[in-house]
């Protein structure tokens, strides 16, 4: 026995900083195209760059590297390449703050120039947290992480934008679109969050033209009378049959609509006809475009009524609501008020509702891609399997198009300029990057005019999806993007652009939904072979960490008291994939301990050499031991192989503190140190061969998930080669036992355990004889020797009196203290 290679008698945190600065130095992570191994590409989602991270942050990306790390060592050149989203509507909002500026009050120029100083700092801050967390991206130079503001990302949008254009696949339209009035900008469907909010539905008296009747109405919107141009009454409510077809006469502003027999019309819901204005909700927008009715808008971008609204016009959305139910009280047309609770459409960042602006916007067809949207998804392995039908209600839930332009500064531009004579749209070339909003026009002439007046840019940026789309491409080194097009030659010809799309479950209607149609469109195959979806972080309550629920967690002060590995060990024991994670602070305290475990039990395994495997005679404790450990291996591997290393990491745990640590090292400790010589040589170096056989393989399969510490163990004792370059375990199915013994072992440990307890004696006191089972009699000698047995013997039918007896796997123990 030796002086323990571990010095330390804890694991010291501060070994993480010097382990990471140690794999920069190596550079062990770095990719290699030329490597000669099968190479696995992960479009690792780039964090967006608009606020700190919370630990729900930290957690999911940490999952995404236990990836990386386990396919590295399972024989990949992994692409893992790192970015930050710096585009689009989060990062203005954030610099408003920030600065206390306004967009539209701001010089674009200058406004531009405040949100690269703010990302700047903002990223820093993102990029300490991964490499805090160890996370094995191929490299972390500032230059070398890609950016989704730079010039070479945006001129790949623009050269998408292009081809699609030329594809007839973008056009421009003048429509409603989903607009929040705060963010000044169109919300695309997936951007639209709903809440529960309390409103007041009030029950009107619109007028039947014909008969002079009432036509009692039921709405949460008075405010869009004025823009009521239909009445729909289901076809087979009784009440209003003799209405169908005949006119309606609307209160304050005396409009006459038709009254309409349509399905949608609920009899149940307030009087069971319904208003269409132009636009409450979804479903009014839908009904203009069915029953061809025309639009009035009403409401404008910055969310005052317009002269539509006649008197009410120039007031705010609520204003206008009260005064107009005021004067329909006055006018005796207030049947009646009440409390209901509905779901509202709000914008997903300012969460201000959403209005239906009318304006023109360019559109990508996606609605005609659905079809083949859901064919290729047979194609994909998806992560959990529960993940596949997430995407398909998304992609069931399609009914327009996609509107890609917005009217806000910090983002990819519209590389479009218009004639000034006659309004034709002109394109350049792909291949550079455009500012149409400040750059000459690339041409001269107009190709449909042939006018020389010049032309105006579009002042308009994409949709920050636009970019965040493209992302498969960019990493793979796009054409223009890079100049090295060797590795996009060879890997665009695969079947699939990406290996794995690891990306939350909240953003499946954005990033996952236009990565797919994107890519689809561009090369007509799947953008990934596997999609991995994780849920959230929540709080215990199960609430979203949140600022304004002051129930926020940031993983800065977590990495500092219990270490990264204890971060990332407790985010992969916390849940299985795709569900959410209650985050436990006790829970992560009690993973930090259990680090310390393995810790010590590698410092004590140090202390004995490691014999060559051509000095080892295995005996049957040995056997079991190994047996038991191909077990692990063939466990967390099936675990692994699915990217869902809930099930692995909990089997290494419970192996190494309950089996490992509490059993086997305890049963082969007094062979591996042989004090008293009562084992020969042999049988001496089999015990430490397999305590060492067994830590080597648990560092190898903890280490996707626990980098540091595992590393760190294995430089120490093993080679001055990283863990992370190594061969991941493969289960050997012939040294696998056929007749399990361990369940007979481990409850008659406890029972012997339990004996010496009851009667108030230290584990080290002797037992002056043992009976156990039959099926025992191989590991005689090791369990003699661990429980301090004089004599003991073997049968399945003691019949010995005044001793003590336990039940064990249906059979009896008899001990004799």
């Amino acid at each position: 026995m030796n002086e323990p290679k571990l010095r330390s008698k804890r694991w010291d945190l501060s070994k993480e900083s010097e382990i990471w600065e140690l794999w920069q130095k190596e550079e062990i992570y770095k990719f290699n195209m030329n490597s000669g191994k099968p190479i696995f590409i992960i479009d690792n989602p780039p964090p967006y760059v608009s606020g700190r991270w919370h630990v729900g942050g930290a957690i999911h990306y940490a999952a995404i590297d236990y990836i990386a790390r386990f396919i590295r060592m399972k024989g990949y050149e992994v692409h893992y390449k790192f970015g930050l989203d710096r585009n689009g509507l989060p990062v203005e909002v954030s610099v408003e703050k920030e600065f206390g500026i306004k967009m539209r009050e701001t010089p674009r120029e200058e406004f531009i120039a405040k949100c690269r100083q703010y990302l700047d700092t903002v990223g820093d801050s993102i990029l300490n947290i991964c490499k805090k967390l160890g996370f094995s991206n191929n490299s972390w130079k500032w230059e070398e992480i890609y950016k989704t503001d730079h010039e070479t990302y945006r001129a790949l949008t623009q050269e998408t934008f292009i081809q699609l254009w030329n594809e007839g696949l973008i056009y421009e339209d003048d429509r409603p679109n989903s607009w929040c009035t705060d963010c000044q900008t169109v919300i695309a469907d997936a951007e639209v969050e709903r809440r529960e909010q309390v409103t007041t539905l009030v029950t009107i008296n619109f007028k039947v033209k014909e008969s002079g009747e009432n036509l009692p109405i039921a709405t949460t919107r008075p405010e869009l009378i004025c823009a009521c141009d239909a009445v729909l009454v289901n076809p087979e409510d009784e009440r209003y049959k003799q209405l169908h077809g005949k006119t309606a006469i609307t209160p304050l502003y005396n409009k006459e609509v038709r009254i309409i027999p349509h399905p949608s019309a609920k009899p149940e819901f307030g009087t069971g006809a319904l208003m269409v204005c132009s636009y409450g909700d979804i479903t009014d927008l839908r009904h203009f475009r069915e029953l061809n009715l025309k639009p009035t808008f009403s409401i404008d971008k910055d969310g005052y009524m317009t002269e539509a609204a006649g008197k009410y016009r120039g007031m705010k959305v609520e204003e206008a609501r009260k005064a107009i139910i005021n004067d329909l009280k006055r006018q005796g047309l207030l049947v009646k008020e009440e409390k209901i609770t509905q779901s509202q459409p709000i914008c997903w960042r300012s969460k201000t509702p959403i209005e239906f602006v009318g304006m023109k916007e360019y559109y990508l067809k996606q609605v005609d891609f659905v079809e083949p949207l859901k064919e290729i998804t047979e194609d994909i392995i998806w992560h959990p399997p529960t993940a596949k039908k997430l995407w398909l209600d998304w992609l069931n839930s399609i009914t327009m198009d996609w509107p890609i332009s917005r009217r806000r500064y910090y983002g990819t531009e519209i590389p479009v300029w218009y004639c000034k004579s006659c309004g034709e749209p002109h394109l350049p070339k792909p291949g550079k990057y455009y500012q149409p909003w400040r750059e000459k026009a690339p041409f001269d002439k107009c190709k449909k005019c042939g006018s020389t007046e010049g032309f105006i840019g579009d002042e308009r940026t994409l949709d920050t999806w636009m970019d965040s789309s493209i992302s498969p491409l960019y990493i793979l080194k796009y054409p223009h993007a890079s100049n090295d097009t060797e590795f996009f030659e060879r890997e665009i010809k695969r079947d699939y652009v990406s290996d794995l799309r690891p990306q939350g479950r909240d953003i499946i209607g954005t990033w996952l939904s236009y990565s797919l149609l994107r890519i689809y469109q561009l090369y007509k195959k799947p953008a990934f072979k596997h999609v991995w979806i994780s849920g959230h972080v929540v709080d215990a309550e199960g609430r979203k960490l949140s600022k304004s629920l002051g129930n926020v967690i940031y993983p800065e002060p977590l990495i500092e008291k219990y270490g990264a590995d204890a971060v990332r060990l407790y985010g992969a024991m916390a849940s299985t994939l795709g569900s959410d994670i209650r985050f436990d602070e006790k829970r992560l305290g009690g993973i930090s301990r259990f680090i310390n475990k393995l810790y010590n039990i590698a410092r004590f395994i140090s202390t004995f050499p490691e014999p060559k495997e051509d000095e080892i005679k295995l005996s049957a404790t040995d056997k079991w031991i190994i047996s038991e450990l191909n077990k692990l291996i063939r466990r967390v591997n099936e675990s692994y192989e699915t990217f869902d290393f809930h099930i692995g990491a909990e089997e290494i745990y419970n192996y190494v503190w309950n089996i490992f640590a509490s059993h086997i090292v305890e049963m082969v400790k007094t062979r591996a140190y042989n004090r008293n010589h009562d084992f020969t040589e042999v049988e001496q170096k089999n015990a430490e061969w397999t305590l060492h056989q067994c830590l080597k393989t648990i560092l190898k399969l903890l280490a996707p998930i626990t980098p540091f510490v595992t590393d760190y163990i294995w430089r120490s004792i093993y080679s001055k080669e990283s863990i992370h370059i190594q061969k991941f375990p493969e289960a050997d199915p012939r040294l696998i036992l056929t007749e399990d013994p361990t369940p007979i072992i481990v409850k008659t440990n406890s029972a012997i355990w339990k004996a010496k307890k009851d009667a108030n004696i230290s584990l080290k006191q002797p037992i002056e004889y043992a009976n156990l089972p039959k099926e025992l009699e191989p590991f005689a000698q090791d369990l003699k020797q661990m429980h301090n047995i004089k004599q003991v013997t073997f049968t399945d039918q003691p019949k010995l009196k005044n001793v003590r007896t336990y039940q064990v796997e249906g059979k009896e123990i008899q001990l004799k203290i």
